[in-house]
């Protein structure tokens, strides 16, 4: 019966997606709406499309369980004395035949399976209920391959219900499968159980440049580069670009970054430093010597100060070891910004203005509080993004922090010119987004984490009823009192 039960099974998805399909066409046996049929039938698109994703996800979860006990059963079946490694390879090769993948694609998939079906249970399950996609499922499989013991801590902060999290915060399966992969790292950065600053020594000695043919005449020159250096020089790349857009200037941003990139390699713009800290300088000589590079760092003050090794968050990027952080603000920063955190969290607190010109310092709030444009799944980083009302000050909005979004240009124009609107914000939480449908979005948050105390400091600090005092009171210094009297009086 085993055979028929499967093809039953097959026969019966292979029915509903008929189905399905008469339904998309407009040809089901009622519309999704009588009063709208049109407007019904792009509601109930947007349905099936959100069905099919998690079916989509259930079966991959479904090829992955299969594919495994096939390995498990292949292995076992194995004449005695077979070599792991040939039989291996025989498993990978009859997996890639049966699903039409190369030997190396074959591998991968197997591995992020196993990976599946022994350690990362939450993520299986999560995979086959279809609330995370089979990208999220491998990203989840790749960031905790090296973590060991603590993968599964990696899995549990993600997926675990009992996690705390912020009520509008976006699930992983709620963000595109790259963005997760980007909090995914975050957290390994800062939970691997080797230090940052030595897996950072180990992986400098791999810095390289790779060249790879491509068709129509064209190829990639990619670089593996120290992240400060590669934000900085991808910033100052932006910038340029940024600089020569016009009326009269016929290239797209893309292309105009990618023809700096290739002057600044191929003729004296060798001479320009793209520098490796933030408002690095150039070569007066060099082409656009007045555009400076950008990079905005978070450090936390102990780390700054050597008594920790905790990492430093990079703008854009995420986690970079501390010792890079105190070059970047040693050796470049054009201006330091002072930001008051809740020790319990990490959270940045508030920053107010009531008039309608936002500051820099509420700028710089922003993007410490959204670090990307808050469009569900962009990645543009938010040195490239701009402040925007999101209740607008002509019908009463103010210019606060829980007023204001930082989307990049594209998400800007898109809420000015169609139906997507923006949904209130927090001071510690960016805005989500409502469709022209009406449907939802939550917006990805920062994982904030508490600071790393050294133990210096925590045995200076007097003991409270309820355990370590929330506070550290650090005394303003005299330009930021006088600046405190200006704007909020003497109290």
């Amino acid at each position: 019966m085993g055979g028929e039960a499967v093809a039953g099974a097959f026969a019966d998805i292979r029915a509903a997606l008929a189905v399905l399909n008469a339904e998309v066409d407009g040809c089901g046996s009622e519309p999704f709406s009588a009063a709208d049929p049109l407007a019904g039938l792009a509601d109930g698109s947007l349905d099936i499309l959100a069905g099919a994703a998690a079916v989509e996800a259930g079966v991959a979860g479904l090829k992955a369980r299969a594919a495994m006990k096939y390995a498990d059963t292949a292995h076992a079946l194995a004449p005695p004395g077979t070599p792991v490694q040939a039989q291996e390879m025989a498993v990978a090769a009859e997996t890639g035949c049966v699903l039409a993948i190369g030997p190396r694609a074959a591998s991968a998939f197997l591995a992020v399976s196993h990976a599946l079906t022994t350690t990362l249970s939450l993520t299986l399950a999560a995979l086959q209920a279809g609330t995370i996609s089979w990208q999220h499922a491998r990203g989840m499989a790749d960031e905790a391959a090296t973590l060991d013991a603590a993968g599964a801590a990696l899995e549990a902060h993600f997926l675990d219900p009992d996690t705390p999290r912020p009520a509008g915060a976006a699930t992983i399966g709620e963000m595109p499968a790259h963005r997760f992969k980007h909090k995914a790292r975050t957290w390994r950065e800062r939970h691997h159980p080797e230090s940052l600053e030595k897996r950072h020594t180990k992986a400098v000695a791999d810095r390289r440049v790779e060249y790879s043919p491509d068709q129509d005449g064209m190829a990639w020159l990619s670089a593996y580069l120290p992240a400060h250096q590669a934000m900085s020089g991808w910033n100052r790349l932006n910038a340029l670009a940024r600089a020569a857009q016009g009326p009269h200037e016929p290239r797209t941003l893309t292309q105009i970054r990618a023809d700096h990139f290739a002057e600044a390699i191929l003729t004296s713009g060798t001479n320009a430093s793209i520098g490796a800290g933030a408002g690095a300088g150039t070569d007066p000589a060099g082409p656009s010597s007045r555009i400076r590079a950008q990079v905005l760092v978070t450090v936390p003050v102990f780390a700054l100060m050597g008594l920790t090794d905790e990492p430093a968050m990079l703008d854009g990027y995420g986690p970079i070891p501390a010792s890079m952080a105190r070059d970047l603000v040693a050796n470049g920063a054009d201006s330091f910004h002072r930001v008051l955190i809740d020790p319990r969290d990490g959270a940045p607190l508030e920053i107010g203005r009531t008039s309608y010109r936002v500051t820099k310092a509420m700028r710089n709030w922003l993007r410490l509080r959204d670090g990307t444009c808050p469009f569900p799944g962009c990645s543009n980083p938010s040195l490239d993004n701009e402040a925007d009302h999101l209740l607008a000050w002509h019908h009463g909005g103010t210019t606060g922090t829980s007023n204001l979004g930082q989307p990049c240009p594209k998400h800007h124009k898109l809420r000015h010119t169609t139906g997507w609107t923006p949904t209130p914000a927090t001071k510690n939480q960016p805005p989500g987004w409502t469709s022209p449908t009406g449907r939802h979005y939550k917006t990805e948050h920062q994982d904030w984490e508490p600071p790393h105390w050294p133990e210096s400091a925590l045995s200076a600090m007097p003991a409270q009823p309820g355990g370590h005092a929330d506070y550290l009171y650090i005394p303003r210094s005299p330009g930021e009192e006088s600046l405190h009297r200006v704007l909020y009086g003497s109290s």
